[in-house]
């Protein structure tokens, strides 16, 4: 092949068409599931089964949510499931914080080596780790615990958040620190008050990460917990259908409930999340 047929080629994979078409098929991907969602949760049981398949409900009703509530104690379910998801957020923090600091400042001798585990942990199928982990928990008699499930939780989020802080603080210049410490903070002074501070994009970045991932947790909240007070959303949702039945218009009313506070919380930390990620991925 010539060099101008090459370039030619190359031209046209990174021309506006394949870029237009690309962003097409991510917005389908990502948009259509929870729009068909929305749409079916205003939907009968009636129009749902009509052939062929009705894209608008012809007669939108809130019933499906009102059923969604009655039915199950969805508010118990959205209670734990945010009380997890916020605590085990805000212990991954805190840990991935100091984690990441030791990374990005001290000498350590095998910096290297400990960044390869980090990355290899992250891997690791979840139901890999689920006999092991349950043990663990029945031997600390946590069980049908919150516990149970901020531990792990904050385990599984640890690799990521820890990555996306070292990145950030490795941009932040070791002059800021050594001039708050000459001013009198200890290094962790100037860590929580300079460092972090200035990482805040990746510390809202690492945060949502965290708190999407424990809020969306289905495997374990379902194998920890058989406690019906302590069920977290993800588990309460399945328990909508019956032996014989699958109501979807009030499965997907339940779900579109599940949805909106993770959706309201990207909207409103939206700017700082997409600087976060991009920031993170320049200075990586």
């Amino acid at each position: 092949m010539s060099a101008t047929a090459i370039s030619t080629s190359g031209s046209l994979l990174s021309g506006k068409p394949l870029r237009a078409v690309a962003a097409v098929i991510l917005i389908v991907n990502g948009l259509f599931p929870a729009l068909w969602i929305l749409l079916t949760s205003f939907k009968t049981e009636a129009e749902l089964t009509l052939k062929p398949i009705t894209w608008l409900p012809h007669a939108p009703t809130l019933q499906n949510y009102m059923q969604a509530f009655a039915d199950q104690p969805l508010l118990i379910f959205l209670f734990n499931s945010f009380m997890v998801a916020l605590l085990s957020t805000a212990l991954t923090l805190l840990i991935s914080v100091l984690a990441a600091y030791a990374l990005a400042r001290l000498n350590l001798r095998f910096r290297g080596l400990i960044m390869s585990l980090i990355i290899a942990v992250s891997t690791f199928p979840l139901v890999t780790l689920l006999v092991p982990l349950f043990e663990t928990m029945r031997a600390l008699d946590l069980l049908n615990t919150w516990t149970a499930l901020i531990l792990p939780y904050t385990v599984l989020s640890l690799p990521v958040c820890t990555l996306v802080l070292t990145s950030f603080f490795e941009g932040i210049p070791r002059d800021l620190e050594n001039a708050a410490m000459i001013d009198g903070c200890t290094r962790f002074g100037a860590l929580f008050r300079v460092v972090v501070p200035l990482s805040a994009p990746g510390v809202f970045t690492a945060g949502i990460l965290a708190f999407v991932n424990s809020w969306d947790e289905f495997l374990l909240a379902l194998s920890f917990n058989s406690n019906p007070a302590l069920r977290t959303l993800p588990v309460g949702i399945q328990l909508y259908q019956g032996e014989f039945a699958f109501p979807w218009p009030v499965i997907s009313a339940a779900l579109v409930v599940g949805i909106v506070p993770v959706a309201v919380l990207i909207v409103i930390f939206q700017e700082r999340v997409v600087s976060g990620l991009t920031a993170g991925g320049l200075k990586g």
